[in-house]
């Protein structure tokens, strides 16, 4: 499942819940809004079996449905970029100076979110940046109502559904009020977007005035971010992308994020740090990312990428820009272009390669015009089949082949 486009981009962590079967049965879709209504009474009748109180219920008295909260949910076509592409595009010369300069100003609080969570800053204040532009954007929509409408369509309800409950928590507990409660479009708050689930769980009262305040207080704003990347798994002192070389001719399947292995493995089979100097060939494991095939540019993702980045958004292109942007914060130089052009498929021609993927039998998740986890294991075991580098990219090449089969 690919996450949603955020108020700036994307945001927040996955959260792992059910939705009831009766829930499934009655959610609806884009072409049936006038059921809404008798499903938000289901919805108030399951908050109060929850001990959620009268009050905070009350939010969703006379809530309608948002038909433009769907159309956002479907239209997301800017992973269909590249990673260069995309990254361009999110990381501006702008953006990178004020991240620098707001390391500086906080550096007080960055100093204690470390010492109290083992995160950099260059790592919190990279998804700062690219969530709301460090604050500037958080979005205009009716949180709860996005969350609602995101709950009735039935493409992700088991995704949204838990995430009412926890933002008429947030009411309950007095964080928020429900005037207060608005943010991104799929139901993020605050300026590093946090879904309402992980607002409750990871939220951090860091200036001590009694509540969690993600919208204007910074020393909440960052040490809740260390709290929810812990909270994901994050190991303190371990690094979390790292850009390398790769050589002409090496066993393209083993570059996976699923896959990993100890860098002195890497090493042996030609890898090699950005610089063109040797790796460490030690026991640090990790996993090979050519997040444009092996022509393109290359990363090694240790797990504080694989386990922690991809929990916080599901989609590759997002997750491994935050990352890089994180290297840059603190101090990497630009990434290189990799070892010659990289053929690229547009939009459509994704969303043609994805049906012609699932008439042959495999399984690429939604056909959605963007190279999913699923999509790009679809695409490995088809290179792998026609002897072809299986670096998981789908070229023009490629889908010519396809097409003619």
């Amino acid at each position: 499942m690919t996450v949603k486009l955020s108020a700036f981009f994307l945001s927040a962590s996955l959260v792992v819940a059910s939705v009831s079967a009766a829930a499934a049965e009655t959610c609806g879709t884009p072409t049936s809004p006038s059921k809404f209504p008798s499903w938000l009474s289901g919805v108030k009748k399951e908050a109060a079996g929850m001990g959620i109180s009268r009050r905070a219920i009350a939010a969703l008295d006379g809530m309608t449905y948002d038909p433009s909260v769907i159309k956002r949910d479907r239209s997301q076509s800017v992973f269909s970029l590249t990673f260069l592409e995309f990254q361009a595009r999110l990381i501006s010369a702008g953006r990178m100076n004020k991240g620098a300069s707001l390391i500086k100003q906080h550096s007080a609080i960055f100093k204690k979110v470390e010492q109290r969570y083992g995160v950099p800053a260059a790592v919190i204040t990279a998804f700062w940046g690219l969530e709301t532009d460090f604050g500037g954007y958080m979005g205009d929509f009716h949180t709860i109502r996005s969350l609602a409408t995101l709950s009735y369509d039935c493409r992700r309800p088991e995704k949204f559904r838990p995430q009412i409950f926890a933002a008429l928590q947030i009411l309950d507990r007095g964080d928020m009020t429900a005037d207060d409660m608005v943010g991104a479009w799929a139901g993020e708050i605050g300026q590093v977007q946090f879904l309402p689930a992980d607002f409750l769980e990871s939220g951090v009262d860091a200036d001590g005035d009694g509540r969690v305040d993600l919208k204007r207080s910074i020393p909440d704003i960052l040490m809740s971010t260390g709290s929810l990347l812990t909270n994901h798994g994050w190991q303190a002192n371990q690094p979390w992308l790292q850009e390398v070389q790769v050589p002409e001719k090496m066993p393209w399947e083993e570059a996976d994020i699923a896959i990993k292995h100890p860098r002195a493995q890497w090493a042996k089979w030609g890898v090699k740090l950005a610089s063109g100097k040797s790796l460490k060939g030690d026991n640090a494991r990790a996993s090979l990312l050519l997040p444009m095939g092996r022509h393109g540019p290359a990363f090694l993702a240790y797990p504080n990428f694989t386990d922690v980045y991809l929990k916080w958004n599901e989609s590759l292109i997002y997750s491994t820009t935050a990352a890089y942007f994180a290297t840059r914060l603190a101090g990497a130089p630009p990434v290189g272009k990799g070892n010659g052009p990289v053929n690229a498929l547009d939009y459509n021609q994704i969303m043609e390669l994805q049906k012609i993927l699932v008439r042959m039998g495999y399984d690429v998740g939604k056909i959605d015009g963007k190279l999913g986890a699923a999509s790009r294991a679809a695409v490995k075991s088809v290179q792998i089949k026609l002897g072809l580098p299986a670096d998981s990219w789908p070229t023009p090449d490629l889908l010519a082949r396809l097409r003619k089969s």
